[in-house]
């Protein structure tokens, strides 16, 4: 019998919010274990965020992505990513990427198509993380939040792709957008 046919249903005793945060909540979760013994688990309850894979183009030259630098205290530094949020309750992720794209880069786009879809961190959290990939790009300003240090740059695509390669693009939400999108054959087609 394989494996996966052993597994039993598992059977949640309780559920606990510890802390109702901001954006999410943390919450400890109970249940029946294999062994027949209660197992204890926090997780992190998230409403869900997108990323937005920005393409600009410019006149005769190479495509370019829409990079930023943005001060992450959890690890306590600057990290290049692709612009990103968390949705508000209720909100289409379509609607919380073209928000969040001109939040963070001051561009707005024509065109935002949907990549995918991907849990960030299955393991500690419910957070389902839309990918996107804007085209038609508009600069418009940057409406940033009162908490948020983020520094806009256009970069060639191929340097973005090198970027990942020497391990400066450390964020794993942009290193699989920006990979899935190649493998995809999206960037640079008008979507």
């Amino acid at each position: 019998m394989p494996d996966n046919a052993r597994r039993k249903e598992r059977r949640e005793i309780s559920r606990v919010v510890l802390h109702h945060g901001a954006k999410f909540n943390f919450e400890r979760v109970t249940f029946v274990g294999n062994d027949g013994k209660e197992v204890s688990r926090e997780i992190v309850r998230h409403p869900g965020a997108v990323v937005i894979l920005p393409i600009l183009e410019v006149a005769g030259g190479e495509l370019q992505v829409i990079l930023i630098r943005n001060f992450r205290t959890a690890v306590g530094k600057e990290l290049w990513e692709l612009p990103a949020g968390t949705m508000e309750p209720g909100e289409d992720p379509r609607t919380t990427a073209g928000r969040e794209l001109i939040e963070e880069t001051g561009y707005e786009s024509a065109t935002i198509a949907e990549l995918g879809r991907f849990y960030s961190s299955p393991g500690m959290s419910d957070e389902l993380m839309y990918a996107y990939v804007a085209q038609g790009l508009v600069e418009v300003g940057q409406h940033l939040e009162a908490d948020e240090n983020i520094t806009v740059h256009p970069t060639a695509l191929s340097e973005a792709f090198a970027m990942i390669e020497r391990g400066q693009i450390q964020d794993a939400k942009s290193v699989l957008t920006l990979l899935w999108a190649k493998d995809k054959g999206l960037i640079g087609r008008r979507l």
